[in-house]
């Protein structure tokens, strides 16, 4: 707990300061303190603080010495190369620069799509050629020429449904003549946002209704599709249904049964608890999460969303599962962008999208950055067992970005264990990655909130690893010492028995160690405050 305070407390706030107005506001030995670096420290908890006296600039100067002090011992004592540190300080940096491995318009726009393809259905069909799952770029070629070739015939005027049967490559379009069950032809219904892979989806909201897109690939394979119509989305439901799971007459007449009872004013709740097979939801009652389109199979889907009014309910219909009657309780229209904003925003962080986003980001880099390929060096690729090249052979120049250069080891390495993809592809994975990593190994240059934000993280960290070491430590292991203090003082206590008022000796015996500790930190630098600047800052917060 006192870890999580001391960060907090000593986290930047967000002000940020030009360049020509900030002054050193003090040195504390060789140390130069600017202005800027006590304000931030100051304001952050400006608004926390109710007492006046609290406020005080000259107070607060005080204490930020006291800090800064503490911080040089610490790196003195050299507690930054403590293993624990550096890894806590790893795992905070990278969580850190995750906001600026993301383009923030990117992703705002896509959640705006977002929220569009949520309040909007789109209704399509579909053909699929198939890639293998590692594809070479003969492969890929193969399958794009074939999917090509049959939207030239669409486009001519064969029927879509019928070269969807003749063609399409997902198994649902032709349907299962073993099993009984027919084809879809290449019909998907309606969807909405987040319902398909991204590119699917991406597809169908960009392609004008009765037309037929051209090819685009996602990681099935290469697709066409055409869409049938768009209209507002439904939003969800939220129903109970009672299920009977023997598909033969016997159970469609136990199912009317029960319709019979409904009709006769039977509580619908009591009846599932009777006679529902769904283990998973008879003792509620039959009642669902809530869901929208493209859930549910179909069947089922229709009889819900066909209901209009709360409260009623459906005839028997059947689905692969069995025998359902279904009862609404409640419609959900779409929520407001507003309300509906920060669910929107973490579905897109988590998914394809935010892939695309940090894409954007590696294309603005590749602009900026000066990137050298060495074709040669890729010429490992060609042989069978590259993954097993001897370390000493390779380590020869593989890239270059700015001025780091990348070896043939590290590209072998960051392969080592993948599989599921041409090492072509491999390698363009690579090559985003180290571009990545140069841009946050060099955030600290580039970001001046991210630096000032890292770097009292980590002065933070340190603190309370000295404080643990130097203060707290001691007062809760040496027991002789703190029996010590609290004979010295025990005019201050209400009680002779240390058992009875330890936590407050406790609480002093550690205030007496810091403020002693502080003093003699003090007697070996020299600090110089600069008046104007003080009389600036006074002036300027006497004034708010």
């Amino acid at each position: 707990m006192k870890k999580r305070l001391l960060i907090a407390l000593l986290s930047v706030s967000s002000i940020t300061f030009s360049q020509k107005k900030d002054k050193v506001l003090m040195t504390i030995g060789n140390e130069k303190v600017l202005v800027s670096d006590f304000r931030r420290v100051y304001e952050k908890n400006l608004d926390a603080i109710d007492n006046e006296e609290e406020k005080d600039i000259k107070k607060n100067i005080e204490l930020y010495i006291n800090y800064r002090l503490k911080v040089k011992e610490a790196y003195r004592l050299k507690l930054d190369t403590l293993p624990s540190y550096i890894k806590e300080i790893e795992t905070y940096r990278n969580q850190l620069s995750l906001p600026y491995l993301q383009d923030t318009a990117f992703i705002n726009s896509m959640v705006k799509d977002a929220y569009f393809r949520t309040k909007n259905e789109v209704k399509a069909k579909h053909i699929l050629v198939r890639t293998p799952s590692v594809a070479t770029p003969k492969d890929t070629l193969e399958a794009f020429n074939k999917i090509n070739h049959i939207r030239q015939k669409i486009l001519k005027g064969e029927d879509f449904e019928k070269t969807a049967v003749a063609f399409s490559e997902d198994p649902s379009a032709k349907g299962d003549s073993i099993n009984g069950r027919l084809g879809n032809k290449g019909n998907l219904g309606y969807f909405s946002a987040f319902r398909m892979v991204f590119p699917f989806e991406d597809a169908a909201y960009k392609t004008k209704v009765g037309e037929v897109s051209t090819p685009f690939k996602t990681r099935f394979g290469y697709h066409i599709l055409k869409v049938d119509s768009i209209r507002k989305s439904k939003g969800e439901v939220e129903v109970a249904h009672i299920l009977i799971t023997d598909k033969t007459e016997k159970g469609e007449r136990l199912i009317n049964e029960v319709y019979d009872k409904l009709q006769k004013d039977q509580q619908f709740k009591t009846l599932a608890r009777e006679y529902s097979d769904d283990e998973g939801t008879k003792s509620k009652g039959g009642i669902l999460r809530k869901f929208g389109k493209g859930v549910m199979v179909k069947p089922f889907e229709d009889a819900a969303f066909g209901l209009e009014k709360e409260d009623t309910y459906s005839k028997p219909f059947k689905t692969q599962f069995g025998w359902h009657i279904v009862y609404l309780i409640k419609k959900y229209p779409i929520d407001s962008f507003e309300n509906l904003q920060p669910e929107l925003l973490q579905k897109v962080r988590s998914d394809e999208r935010a892939q695309l986003s940090q894409m954007a980001v590696i294309q603005k880099l590749k602009k900026k950055y000066t990137i050298t390929e060495n074709e040669s060096a890729k010429s490992i690729f060609d042989l069978k067992n590259f993954r097993n090249i001897a370390t000493d052979s390779l380590q020869t120049e593989i890239l270059k970005i700015n001025e780091r250069t990348i070896s043939q080891e590290k590209f072998i390495n960051f392969i080592k264990n993948k599989k599921g993809k041409a090492v072509f592809e491999m390698y363009e994975d690579f090559k985003n990655e180290e571009i990545l990593n140069y841009y946050k190994e060099n955030l600290e240059k580039l970001e001046p909130e991210f630096a000032s934000t890292l770097q009292e993280y980590k002065d933070g960290l340190l603190l309370f690893e000295l404080m643990q070491q130097t203060i707290w430590e001691k007062t809760t292991k040496d027991s002789l010492a703190l029996k010590t203090y609290f004979d010295e003082n025990s005019n201050k206590y209400s009680s002779d028995d240390l058992t009875k008022v330890k936590g407050e000796v406790m609480n002093d015996y550690q205030n007496f160690l810091e403020n002693t500790w502080i003093d003699e930190l003090r007697r070996n630098v020299i600090i110089t405050i600069y008046n104007k600047q003080l009389k600036n800052l006074i002036k300027f917060y006497n004034k708010k």
